[in-house]
């Protein structure tokens, strides 16, 4: 059974956790994607306290499956979000954006397990060290903020120098990567850009068509010169703002230029003048499709790509 080691662990059927994205992983997408087997994830982003409670509650009406919260680290709210997150016993939370070390004794004491998201080994080792319950080996091929290693190079040094589960993420869309994954020593995957055009995703339509639309060369990384880069779809707000930092503008303009762009490109539409981020896997997503479905999908390939591998190999 592909990734036994993590779904024993969490009680979930496929090794496929969906990427926590701001704004667009609320309840609904959550829910189906824990129906559908995997490991639903609301994305609590820069939301406040009262929002990422009324989510967890909602989840819990649609499904009765685990499911997770990602917490962003650098949020205002981030305090009172864990209290939420201990007061609602969620199962798992992932967290992005620095060290949740002071949360882990009371978190693990409710019974959550925790997978932060990771982009070198020095911080896995560090993380293991605090109790984690497993990380996630986020890639640059990603979409959103990066780090600097591909998925290819860190997964399998995440991998070797842990004794944790490690998921994969970044660059990863059908059963082919899974497969990929799993072969570098990966547990399971998490999957960001695929989800965007589940039917249970409230992106605007006009972002999921600019994905599927999305070639094998159409993101572009942003924000290089802030310490905060940005893979997004290549748009004119991508060129203006690379325009910018070559002309060395400050930061701080920087951030403000940047200030509510992915919110404008993922809930309002403005896919030109927005910050539509997505990873360089968009080239393979092609239809909007219940996240169900995409999960059935992306599970048949990677048994059918096993069996080839076992064919070839025999």
């Amino acid at each position: 059974m592909l990734g036994k080691r993590l779904c024993d662990l969490l009680n979930i059927r496929y090794p496929v956790f969906q990427g926590g994205m701001a704004w667009i992983s609320p309840a609904e997408l959550a829910a189906a994607v824990s129906e559908g087997g995997g490991l639903g994830i609301i994305g609590a982003g820069h939301a406040d306290a009262k929002w990422v409670r009324e989510q967890i509650q909602k989840v819990k009406t649609l499904t009765t499956k685990p499911f997770g919260v990602n917490v962003m680290l650098l949020s205002v709210h981030v305090d009172e979000i864990m209290q939420v997150v201990l007061e609602e016993r969620v199962p798992l939370i992932t967290t992005g954006a620095g060290n949740p070390g002071k949360y882990i004794e009371a978190l693990k004491a409710r019974g959550t397990r925790v997978f932060p998201v990771v982009s070198s080994v020095a911080l896995a080792r560090r993380l293991e060290r605090l109790g984690v319950d497993g990380l996630i080996a986020e890639g640059m091929e990603s979409g959103g903020h990066i780090g600097e290693t591909t998925t290819m190079a860190l997964v399998p040094q995440v991998v070797d120098a842990v004794n944790i589960p490690v998921v994969a993420a970044g660059g990863i869309a059908d059963g082919r990567g899974i497969v990929a994954a799993m072969a570098l020593g990966a547990s399971g995957v998490q999957i960001g850009t695929r989800f965007i055009t589940a039917v249970e995703c409230p992106a605007h339509m006009a972002y999921k068509e600019a994905v599927i639309k999305a070639g094998d060369r159409d993101t572009v990384v942003t924000g290089q010169s802030t310490g905060h880069p940005v893979r997004i779809l290549r748009n004119r707000f991508a060129r203006q703002l690379q325009e910018m930092e070559k002309a060395g503008i400050s930061k701080e303009e920087l951030e403000q230029f940047g200030q509510g762009k992915y919110p404008a490109a993922a809930i309002h539409g403005d896919v030109e003048g927005g910050s539509p981020m997505a990873g360089q896997i968009a080239g393979l997503v092609r239809q909007i499709e219940p996240a169900a479905v995409i999960l059935e999908s992306i599970m048949k390939e990677a048994v059918q790509v096993m069996e080839g591998l076992g064919r070839q190999l025999a």
